[in-house]
């Protein structure tokens, strides 16, 4: 999932303080059970501002609203025009939200309500942690299904580095080290040895290289565009 944190209320008050009529518009997929950009987030974060907007008596609506997710139309279309028809919307989905709905939003701006962390994991109740780095090449098939990407703090993909005490990373105590569990990984699947094969260089383009990256599903375009045409729409 991906996991993020809403922005200070003085920095979100900044964004929105010269707009008349303000949307608070959540997601309710990833970043709500981050409990950082749901409808009911969005309603905290509408009331927030209504009350900053009183302290500075500014005159200022304020609605939330919200729907499944930002990132795939068919939640979001249909309130659309509704959308439209304010000054400015501060989207709680994730970067991918923001952007996706700014394309379609015309002349309305969206800022973002919430910063965008990391894609991971719920470690424990109220506790998420960054598993992937979504690199575009995975090799967990290698290292145990633990990355190293996401997980070490140097990105390291031959091993640990000499900074590494009793299982922990020299970043601090409180960071494990994740070639140490890799090692320990490896070990109880009994494939040891194959942390000893010489991988070739690792092609880094896959991660942030060449531009926007984009994953076209050819069948689902394909099969959509059959049905499409037998409806005749």
């Amino acid at each position: 999932m991906i996991v993020g944190s809403q922005k200070p209320i003085d920095e979100i008050w900044n964004m929105v303080k010269d707009y008349k009529k303000v949307l608070v518009f959540g997601c309710n997929t990833c970043v709500a059970i981050c409990h950082a950009g749901g409808e009911k987030e969005a309603e905290t974060i509408a009331s927030l501002i209504r009350m900053k907007a009183s302290q500075e008596g500014a005159q200022m609506t304020v609605d939330h609203m919200g729907v499944m997710r930002h990132c795939e139309p068919e939640y979001f279309e249909p309130a659309l025009d509704k959308v439209r028809s304010y000054d400015l919307v501060l989207s709680t989905a994730c970067g991918v939200g923001v952007n996706f709905l700014s394309d379609r939003t015309g002349t309305v701006p969206v800022y973002p309500g919430i910063n965008t962390s990391f894609y991971g994991a719920v470690e424990a109740p109220g506790v998420f942690k960054e598993l992937c780095a979504g690199c575009g090449n995975c090799i967990l098939h290698l290292t145990g299904g633990l990355c190293p990407i996401a997980r070490c703090s140097k990105t390291l993909m031959n091993g640990p580095c000499g900074g590494t005490n009793k299982g922990k990373c020299e970043v601090g105590p409180e960071v494990d080290c994740v070639w140490f569990q890799i090692v320990e990984r490896m070990t109880k699947l009994g494939k040891l040895e194959k942390l000893a094969e010489i991988q070739p260089p690792r092609n880094w383009s896959t991660s942030r290289d060449g531009g926007p990256r984009r994953i076209s599903m050819e069948h689902i375009r394909e099969f959509e565009e059959k049905e499409a045409a037998k409806t005749g729409k």
